[in-house]
């Protein structure tokens, strides 16, 4: 872990960073220069809610080297808890705004997770749209023993700066803190589901209903089936008051 001087705030027991975009942007291109291994998470409602349970993505978070304030409800907590945040950093903007400057300064990347073929058709748009990258490696997230072994071996080799891990939570999280040693020097971040975004399968939300905090509202029309997953910020809510209430 590397100190930067950052600010951060508990959010029940998650210490996460109080950045701007800018901060955030300015912060991992520090770290991609250096010649050590870095993590970045991005915490949102449902992710605070897994490390209350589970201990081991609370201690990997923790011991992250910077910890976004991607969702709503990390804004609200910061707001309820008298620690507010400057701005949401939305992990796949951090992502895109990542990938501009791998590809300013032709950083190798790589892409691992998602279903076959999204994590390419996502890094074939950015080119099309943005500018050329320098493309370490894509792999989808299913994957052997024996192909790990090789995905790890090729992220090192070719040198990768940025690694953008998409398997969901907590195990994009776990896979980066358990291979941080096999990995190399680069800044590792879990980005969920932001390669099927990428990759135009997934619309985002209007920039209107990001901007007052809605985004999950129009994911949520989009795939109902989510519904399970968005009860967590209601949850998180209360968790947060209890935790509160807890530390007077």
């Amino acid at each position: 872990m590397t100190d930067f001087q950052m600010i951060s705030h508990n959010i029940m027991d998650v210490h996460v960073h109080a950045v701007t975009m800018e901060e955030a942007v300015r912060n991992c291109i520090l770290m991609a220069e250096d010649a050590n291994f870095h993590m970045i998470a991005t915490a949102n409602a449902e992710m605070l809610m897994i490390a209350g349970r589970d201990s081991m993505l609370c201690s990997i978070l923790n011991q992250a080297d910077m910890v976004v304030p991607d969702g709503a409800g990390v804004l609200w907590a910061g707001e309820k808890l008298h620690c507010p945040f400057p701005e949401r950093v939305p992990g796949i903007d951090l992502m895109g705004n990542l990938l501009q400057e791998a590809s300013a300064r032709e950083w190798p990347v790589y892409f691992l997770g998602g279903a076959p073929g999204v994590a390419r058709e996502a890094a074939d748009r950015f080119e099309k749209t943005k500018g050329p990258l320098v493309i370490a490696g894509i792999h989808d997230g299913y994957f052997t023993a024996e192909e790990e072994r090789d995905i790890l071996d090729q992220i090192r080799e070719n040198g990768s700066r940025l690694l953008f891990v998409g398997m969901g939570v907590p195990k994009q999280e776990k896979w980066i803190s358990l291979h941080a040693s096999e990995i190399g020097p680069c800044v590792a971040m879990g980005i969920g589901g932001a390669f099927d975004v990428m990759a135009g399968r997934l619309k985002r939300a209007p920039a209107w209903m990001r901007n007052h905090r809605m985004e999950w509202a129009y994911r949520l029309y989009l795939q109902p089936s989510r519904i399970g997953r968005m009860l967590a910020l209601p949850l998180f809510m209360n968790a947060v008051r209890r935790w509160k209430s807890q530390q007077t």
